[in-house]
């Protein structure tokens, strides 16, 4: 009878312990990202030279937005950069929008490289290779096809380049796009779950960066043997990073957010990308597995409900209902923060997403374990633990 009594109650301590953790989250989220976030960037002062930058594009294909959001890179605010541009396929559809832009834009500094090169199973560092051995300044920021920037992002991420600091990675959002429910869910989902830990991580100093949009220290990255030894990982911006933390390096945020503005807008294919960041999740950091569900809403608030009746006979109903208000105030919050201006959708719509984004997201985690298999583009990948990639060709019937 005991011994069952006090395991209850220590699971039921455990339980409440990590739902305050969780609201510390939330407050130092919104805390950190109104203070860092969206600051005005001034330009460097006349004595400090302009360090030169190299932006890597790796493209594959088209979408609406690709000419548009290309071109913000051709008319940003910084004097001394080159644009290289990687694209695998010499039929690929993508070639035509690029060689417009370099014709538009003469006096920009840019290299078209088509063929790629194989180094190893990710295909993004297959395509960026070439491109990063014909780079020529100390910087390299690696841009994502879908990413738009102001004309000040790219001083912005090199204002935060300090002495201590080897990589400079701005944190996942997204552009006000056609007001549609995907859309909206792609906001709310990067301005809530996705921000919270992002921004927690970067004030602790832990390694959450995304690939998106990155600054980092070429010299760096060359005493590992450069890029290529990231080609056996298909996350192979966690490994930057790591690479860099593991050598004493910090890693930062910058002031401005990663817009990302891509054409297309799904439920299902934005379901399957959240799906394939899981899997890598997990092979990275295994513990995952346990704190990544239990960071979900309404399942540690029916664990603190519970807790909170075994502990204290609080009436569980009102407690789990109040946890979930608090906890859609705090994501709204947020949110506003980071827009830094008016949401493209109503409170209603806010509501709409949020409990879908809820509901459905301990359904796509569980599915991210069932099949642990990934699939980009046209190829099936599996990992090791540790995030190592091997990818899986189907065999040749005979």
């Amino acid at each position: 009878m005991f011994p069952v009594l006090y395991t209850l109650c220590g699971f039921a301590g455990f339980f409440l312990v990590f739902w305050c953790g969780l609201w510390l989250i939330h407050l130092t989220a919104i805390i950190y990202g109104k203070c860092k976030l969206n600051k005005k960037t001034n330009a460097l002062p006349s004595e400090t030279p302009y360090p030169g930058v190299t932006i890597l594009k790796p493209l594959m294909g088209v979408d609406p937005n690709l000419s548009n959001n290309l071109e913000t890179f051709f008319t940003m605010n910084y004097p001394l950069y080159e644009i290289l541009f990687c694209i695998e396929d010499k039929n690929d559809p993508a070639i035509l929008p690029v060689k417009r832009l370099m014709e538009k834009y003469p006096q920009v500094d840019t290299q078209l490289f088509i063929g790629g090169a194989d180094v190893g199973v990710n295909p993004k560092i297959n395509n960026m290779q070439p491109g990063y051995l014909a780079a020529k300044y100390p910087f390299i920021l690696v841009s994502d096809s879908g990413i738009r920037m102001k004309e000040d992002t790219l001083l912005d991420m090199v204002h935060h380049m300090a002495d201590e600091v080897g990589l400079v990675h701005q944190m996942p959002f997204v552009c006000d796009r056609e007001n549609n429910f995907a859309s909206n869910f792609e906001k709310i989902f990067f301005g809530t779950v996705q921000a919270r830990i992002y921004l927690v991580a970067d004030f602790l100093g832990i390694n959450c960066h995304t690939g998106m949009s990155a600054l980092m220290k070429k010299e760096l990255l060359d005493e590992v043997g450069g890029i290529q030894a990231f080609g056996c990982y298909l996350a192979e911006d966690f490994f930057f990073a790591k690479s860099f933390t593991d050598r004493g390096w910090k890693i930062k945020i910058s002031g401005q957010p990663a817009w990302q503005n891509s054409g297309f807008s799904e439920i299902t294919t934005f379901q399957a990308r959240l799906q394939r960041w899981t899997k890598l999740r997990v092979a990275m950091v295994p513990l995952t597995i346990l704190l990544e569900p239990l960071s979900e809403c309404m399942i540690i608030g029916g664990f603190a409900s519970w807790s909170a009746y075994f502990l204290f006979h609080w009436d569980p109903l009102v407690f789990y209902l109040v946890h979930i208000l608090l906890w859609f105030l705090c994501d709204w919050v947020l949110l506003s923060v980071i827009q830094n201006g008016s949401l493209p959708f109503n409170k209603f719509e806010f509501v709409v997403g949020w409990i879908f984004r809820e509901v459905s997201g301990p359904y796509l985690f569980t599915c991210a374990i069932w099949d642990p298999a990934i699939t980009w583009r046209s190829r099936t990948y599996k990992l090791r633990w540790g995030g190592i990639a091997e990818e899986h060709k189907p065999k040749i019937k005979l």
